[in-house]
């Protein structure tokens, strides 16, 4: 982060905004990979517009499971990176 400080205003201002637009992406490949593996995993008929009861509970679990999982695994990527920088100094 210090590297940021030491750029120009307008340089700050666009690395903010190539950072922006790639989490925008990240959180939308996670979302997608999120509907596609719940709706693969619990969407097993198409007899109405709507789910059925088993199939609602099972992606509501399914989603909640992959959100809980992503969280952790950003839990443990930054305690990586903070041990990381920690044995640097």
């Amino acid at each position: 982060m210090e590297a940021i400080q030491k750029l120009a205003p307008h340089q700050q201002q666009a690395f903010m905004k190539e950072m922006e637009a790639m989490q925008t992406k990240d959180s939308l490949n996670m979302y997608n990979k999120l509907v596609m593996r719940c709706f693969d995993g619990c969407v097993t008929s198409f007899r109405s517009k709507s789910l059925d009861k088993s199939e609602s509970s099972c992606v509501e679990h399914c989603a909640s499971r992959y959100v809980k999982m992503t969280q952790r695994v950003g839990l443990r990527f930054a305690e990586h990176q903070a041990m990381q920088a920690a044995g640097q100094q």
